[in-house]
């Protein structure tokens, strides 16, 4: 069983790690483009900025959904960050206590 699982983990933890730094390149992205540092025009950015925003603008716009109205601060990343981070230690812990 341990053949399976283990494999099986890693490769969630991977993703989640992955899908953590989708989401923070994704929040400086909009920095820069917000302050006129970088421009969309440019194809390459755009892509970049667009992968990021449909891969993570789902799950954001659900937490924006329950989070009271903070004004122009947008705390969702954060939230979504921080439920990663506990996701990932909760998969390590059951894959130790499995094995």
């Amino acid at each position: 069983m341990d053949v399976i699982t283990g494999p099986i983990f890693t490769i969630l933890l991977i993703a989640l790690d992955l899908y953590m730094w989708v989401v923070i390149i994704g929040v400086i992205l909009s920095w820069l483009v917000t302050f006129n540092v970088v421009n969309t025009s440019n194809r390459l950015v755009y892509m970049i900025g667009d992968f990021c925003y449909r891969a993570t603008e789902p799950l954001l716009g659900r937490i924006r959904g329950f989070l009271p109205n903070l004004g122009g601060l947008d705390i969702s990343p954060v939230i979504l960050i921080l439920g990663i981070i506990f996701l990932k230690e909760f998969l390590i812990r059951l894959a130790q206590r499995i094995a």
